[in-house]
């Protein structure tokens, strides 16, 4: 493939004048088994490049732990994407925000009391090194100087947003050099931050949504020669819980996409195609207030969830047509979807009698932190859920006083529910009564998602500080991760009529003649996460917005299939369906 150089005009591709025209399609975000189709329709499009991020996070889950194959085989996808005729821009991280768990760094890195992330700190960079040692090599057969589909290379991402700390950014570059990266490198900042996230000899890019000539001045006022491009084109938004879910309305969007086009910039679209936030892996934001991040990631792409075409698709294609040769074919079909209501779930397995099957405790004369179980006991890979016990041994009224909860604790006692801490509450104490005897003090702590953006991304879960009861420091405690990776030791069982108190995991059964895309129904649940044939679909609350968790039909297999549910509350109905269509929860007016 031809290598992309940059020069005063703008970008060349085999010495001709080139506009990269493209679309954020984050492979991880999306089943392997699907890739294929969403760079296809990347391709019909218009587009000529796809955008894609590198979630350190999951190809390095523990120290020293490299993983990158099923989901995670990035080689795989770049190859994928040259078939179908595409370059891609690659973004390493080591942090790419994303509203990604963390922004990508590994949660383990937090086991450091004192680290200071994103920067020149050098337990940090020697993290960064290993990391790109294990990664770059893999990815350096695709970069176009070696006829690959990779044109580009960020440095970062939208650093300017968070410090200011030229050298770190330039130790970066010489990683990257250092690792074989030959082809140009940029970065990318909003408009405001230019000067703080870039560096010289380094292209730099913009980010926005709107404000198309206001955005692409303060662009050019920095960078007085070379491509104008857009970094990240906002074409749409994503969601929190409890709140309503972000609509831009194709017109809108299509008018900026057009102003950027007509203004001969080039463009990625932010984003092409969302995808879904698997299991644990959506990310937070704290600006003094917590807020989890939905599983769905749509984000009001021209491409749904399920792969489906909006009607953003067809504006944007239209729009692209002006502009770029756009294939002479019709728009692509909305897939095959799978409807199957009442699917019974009478299989019951209690998760705290059930703890031996999911982690192993480790004994601390203070909680440990998800951070320090994963680095330092190898338990589990800082996701999901922590397990804490301690013995209270003075009888009567009692209040307890955790100083930070990260990020949702249920408390119990002897196994019976007494109350729940929440940080997007700012709460912090909770009154019972301790019987004569003692009681066992129990808390199962749900990580939400650590923060992917600004300050706090030194987000540490778990039960942080001392523990107190009556002002007393509590000691001897057993802290557990419960990462929920694998479910094949729970022991099921029919509870007959008894109602089960939360949380407890219900299973069962349906068959399906032909696998489909499926949107999977949880009216009456209050809150958890789900599994179909062990794949981790991820969580739902019944505070919204959204209301089902996205199937992908290679998920799903001929004849009998398997369904786990995690509710950690209570249900109204010991069943749940299979929906045709998504529920994305009622819209921002």
């Amino acid at each position: 493939m031809p290598v992309l150089r940059i020069d005063k005009e703008g970008f060349r591709l085999d010495d001709a004048p080139f506009r990269i025209i493209s679309g954020a399609l984050h492979y991880f975000r999306v089943h392997p088994d699907q890739w294929r189709d969403r760079l296809r329709k990347a391709r019909l499009l218009g587009l000529n490049t796809v955008d894609t991020y590198v979630p350190w996070n999951l190809h390095e889950p523990r120290p020293g732990e490299f993983t990158a194959d099923g989901g995670l085989d990035l080689e795989r996808f770049l190859r994928l994407a040259a078939e179908e005729g595409l370059y891609v821009l690659l973004r390493p991280g080591p942090y790419i925000c994303g509203e990604w768990e963390g922004g990508g760094l590994p949660g383990w890195l937090l086991a450091e009391p004192d680290i200071r992330l994103r920067s020149t700190d050098p337990r940090f960079l020697a993290a960064v090194e290993r990391y790109f040692a294990a990664l770059l090599p893999r990815a350096a057969p695709y970069l176009g100087t070696r006829g690959g589909p990779v044109l580009a290379v960020q440095l970062e991402n939208e650093f300017g947003a968070y410090g200011d700390d030229r050298p770190y950014l330039l130790r970066l570059a010489e990683m990257l050099r250092a690792h074989g990266v030959d082809v140009p490198l940029f970065t990318c900042d909003q408009p405001a931050d230019l000067a703080r996230g870039s560096v010289p000899g380094v292209l730099a890019t913009a980010n926005f949504g709107s404000r198309v000539a206001e955005s692409l001045a303060r662009l050019r006022g920095h960078q007085p020669e070379g491509p104008l491009m857009c970094g990240e084109f906002w074409n749409g938004w994503f969601d929190r819980w409890g709140g309503l879910h972000a609509a831009r309305p194709p017109e809108s969007a299509a008018e900026d996409l057009d102003r950027l086009l007509a203004a001969g910039a080039s463009v990625n679209l932010y984003m092409f195609h969302g995808g879904t936030n698997f299991g644990f892996t959506n990310g937070a934001n704290d600006k003094h207030t917590y807020r989890p991040t939905v599983t769905s990631y749509d984000y009001g792409a021209p491409l749904d969830e399920a792969g489906d075409p909006t009607p953003k698709y067809a504006a944007f294609r239209e729009v692209i047509a002006r502009y770029a040769p756009v294939p002479d074919a019709p728009l692509p079909e909305p897939s095959k979807k799978l409807d199957l209501p009442g699917i019974a779930l009478p299989r019951r397995a209690a998760l705290l009698a059930q703890l031996p099957a999911l982690g192993t405790a480790v004994p601390g004369e203070r909680p440990l932190t998800l951070e320090e179980l994963a680095a330092r006991h190898g338990a589990g890979d800082g996701l999901g859920f922590a397990f804490y016990q301690a013995r209270l041994t003075v009888p009567g009224a009692t209040v307890l006083h955790v100083p930070a909860v990260r990020d949702r604790a249920q408390v119990f006692l002897d196994g019976q529910p007494a109350g729940v801490l929440e940080r997007e509450n700012h709460e912090h104490a909770l009154a019972f009564t301790v019987p004569e005897g003692g009681a066992l003090l129990s808390l199962l702590v749900e990580n939400q998602g650590r923060v992917n953006y600004g300050r706090a991304i030194h987000d540490r879960k778990g039960l942080l500080g001392t523990v107190t009861a009556n002002g007393a420091a509590l000691t001897g405690w057993s802290s557990t991760a419960l990462p929920l990776t694998d479910l094949s030791g729970l022991a099921f069982a029919d509870p007959g009529p008894a109602p089960l108190v939360g949380p407890v995991f219900h299973r069962g059964e349906f068959d399906v003649a032909a696998p489909a895309d499926t949107y999977l129904d949880l009216t009456g649940w209050t809150k958890g996460c789900a599994w179909v044939n062990g794949f981790a679909l991820g969580r739902y609350w019944s505070r919204g917005p959204q209301r089902r968790l996205y199937v992908p039909g290679p998920a799903l297999r001929p004849g009998r299939n398997e369904i786990v549910v995690l509710e950690l509350h209570a249900t109204a109905r010991a069943e749940v369906g299979l929906c045709g269509t998504p529920d994305l929860g009622p819209t921002e007016e």
